[in-house]
């Protein structure tokens, strides 16, 4: 059986309530209340600095008013998860102002960032995405761009992790198409915390989103049904086979594994055409229901 990784329940609370009477990006003219000042973004991912998604959070991101800076991996990272390169030295480039493209992990950029380009005063917010696909169920343990999130977090920066796509193999151009969406439910987001937050910090101390937006139509463009606090569901969703060559290589393939989605769960939101915000920590912390399980376990034990 499979364990679920649950959040304290002050943490759901919150992400219910941040999201009490937030709209679907494209679906209400309802706004949310006009925040005081631009927020310092540090844009990140793990598709690369030149990706369409992180271009468009940044395109759109700007426009809101907000000062964003991408600090992201110079090459596609998918599936890196919370990897951090252990060399002794780290290629950076600088390829145009508010842009530097660090060749490593989503966690290398965000550990550059907060460090260098950030110096002296953490950004307010850190952005990963909006990723190509889903992170949803077991997707999201070893995705990227929750990986760059988590490493914010770890620093104690606010942190969004942004993905666009159905639990489906990804249509690309629809899937483009719903990274619009996407971003301008974000700031919607943002917007709804930033006024909640008043002058304090926009989530609490250790404390994330994974927000994954629903690709809908057949060209993307259509308009997500809801907003739901989820969980993430414990499935796997995709499951690894390997063929022996015979000359001690082994083929790897992977075949999706789409189980019923657990009752509340992200995967049953977006495969609903819902918006699925997930809080998240970053250090893997169980809930205390699991934590009392454990010490009934090992209650008696002696070294």
């Amino acid at each position: 059986m499979r364990r679920k990784r649950v959040l304290p329940p002050a943490m759901l609370m919150l992400c219910a309530a941040a999201l009490a009477g937030t709209a679907p990006a494209v679906a209400s003219p309802q706004t949310a209340p006009a925040p005081t000042a631009p927020l310092r973004i540090l844009l990140t991912n793990d598709d690369g600095y030149d990706a369409p998604g992180i271009r468009k959070a940044f395109e759109r991101l700007t426009a809101a008013g907000h000062d964003v800076t991408i600090v992201a991996p110079l090459t596609n990272q998918s599936g890196a998860g919370t990897k951090m390169t252990s060399a002794h030295a780290i290629a950076v480039k600088h390829p145009e102002p508010k842009v530097w493209a660090v060749d490593g992990t989503p966690g290398d950029s965000v550990a550059f960032g907060l460090s260098e380009v950030f110096a002296g005063r953490a950004p307010d917010l850190v952005v990963s995405g909006t990723n190509f696909g889903p992170n949803v169920a077991g997707l999201a343990t070893h995705s990227g761009t929750v990986g760059g999130a988590v490493a914010a977090l770890e620093s104690g920066v606010p942190a969004i992790a942004l993905s666009t796509g159905g639990v489906s193999a990804p249509d690309p151009v629809a899937t483009v198409n719903a990274m619009g969406p996407t971003v301008d439910f974000a700031i919607k987001l943002i917007d709804r915390l930033r006024a909640r937050a008043k002058s304090g910090p926009l989530l609490p101390e250790g404390v994330g989103l994974n927000v994954n937006h629903p690709v809908v139509g057949a060209d993307g463009k259509g308009a997500a049904t809801a907003v739901a606090a989820t969980f993430q569901d414990p499935q796997a969703l995709l499951v690894p086979h390997f063929t022996d060559s015979g000359d001690g290589t082994w083929k790897v393939g992977v075949a999706v594994d789409l189980r019923p989605a657990a009752r509340g769960g992200d995967v049953e939101a977006v495969s609903a055409g819902r918006i699925a915000v997930s809080a998240m920590n970053a250090d893997w912390n169980a809930g205390p229901a699991d934590r009392a399980a454990t010490a009934a376990l090992i209650a008696g034990l002696r070294p």
